[in-house]
């Protein structure tokens, strides 16, 4: 087996999130005492695991060129039917089973849309998004899913060497989603569909298969962050998952994905829904409005964005330099100066 380093594990965006994140954590521990504080600190782990879930199978979405916003109705449709499974008596594998299954089907519709029918994803899922969210509200007939089992609720409750087993389910998701794109062909190929769609076709490279799987695994892993998150909190309200998908987006993002395709990590997507959970907490360790969490997110997508287009000019000014350079050096030359 390969040794992995750890320039393999981080890129230099990953670096430089890893660094303004340390830095924000040094100035909270001054600014908020509490903050350091081992109950403080893993509680920020509870808190991002739903979102750095999805945002595992978000990552190799926008890798290949696509996005998926109807993760939050995904969500909802799985945590409710997961939690009248649970509240009916269903066991605990079967429930987590259940979300597993529901969530894969409910990508798998997306990924068939997107990559059979050639239709955007961005429309796709836009489309999706709305007709989950009604069949949630269908199902549910406005009513809270409440009275959990506590045999349920230990999978969201229960305390594993000092942590929450829903940061081991993270933890769990992360290392396994960064072996299949880094270690996998499959990894390989959801790059290149991504980075150059033309190239991946002459390469060999079923793209449309490639598509139908992202959308797949983003729908399965959404899936498991609502039984995680229905079991966390022991109850399904009827607005569960409103602007999730806007935290899973900003999660990866914010970790350096390109929202244009073909580059990005799951390790940066783990980093950006970390960052976004130290926010979210520095504000209320501050005692700042949580209104403000909102124009946070916001700002940072932005200039995520706009950093990714600044590093993408960059890169093509340096290519298109090296290649007028090469070709300068190439041109065969009589002996005289021009």
């Amino acid at each position: 087996m390969a040794r992995v380093r750890w320039r393999d594990l981080m890129g230099v965006r990953e670096v430089g999130l890893l660094l303004v994140l340390l830095g924000l954590v040094l100035v909270l521990s001054v600014a908020a005492p509490g903050f350091l504080s081992w109950p403080n600190l893993s509680g920020v782990l509870v808190n991002v695991s739903v979102v750095a879930i999805s945002a595992v199978g978000m990552t190799m979405v926008i890798i290949t060129g696509g996005i998926d916003i109807s993760v939050g109705s995904i969500l909802a449709v799985s945590a409710l039917l997961v939690g009248q499974a649970a509240k009916a008596g269903t066991g605990l594998w079967q429930a987590i089973a259940l979300g597993l299954l529901i969530g894969a089907a409910l990508g798998g519709i997306n990924g068939l849309l997107v990559a059979y029918g050639r239709i955007p994803a961005i429309i796709v899922t836009l489309a999706t998004m709305s007709t989950y969210r009604g069949i949630n509200f269908i199902l549910s007939h406005g009513a809270w899913v409440v009275g959990l089992p506590p045999y349920f609720t230990a999978l969201g409750q229960t305390n594993f060497l000092g942590l929450q087993i829903p940061a081991w389910i993270m933890l769990g998701v992360a290392v396994i989603g960064w072996y299949i794109l880094t270690q996998t062909r499959f990894g390989r190929s959801v790059y290149a569909v991504g980075g150059n769609m033309q190239g991946a076709y002459l390469a060999g490279i079923k793209i449309p298969r490639v598509q139908f799987l992202v959308f797949l695994v983003s729908g399965l892993l959404t899936g498991l962050a609502a039984t995680v998150y229905t079991a966390r909190f022991g109850l399904v309200q009827i607005n569960t998952g409103m602007g999730y998908e806007l935290n899973v987006i900003a999660a990866v993002v914010i970790g350096g994905t390109s929202i244009m395709g073909g580059s990005g990590s799951i390790q940066g997507a783990i980093l950006g829904a970390i960052f976004m959970g130290v926010v979210s907490n520095a504000l209320v360790l501050l005692r700042i409005s949580a209104f403000w969490q909102g124009v946070v997110v916001g700002i940072l997508i932005l200039g995520a964005v706009i950093m990714d287009s600044s590093i993408r000019a960059s890169m093509l000014r340096a290519v298109s330099i090296h290649s007028i350079g090469y070709r300068g050096a190439a041109e065969p030359t009589d002996g005289r100066e021009r």
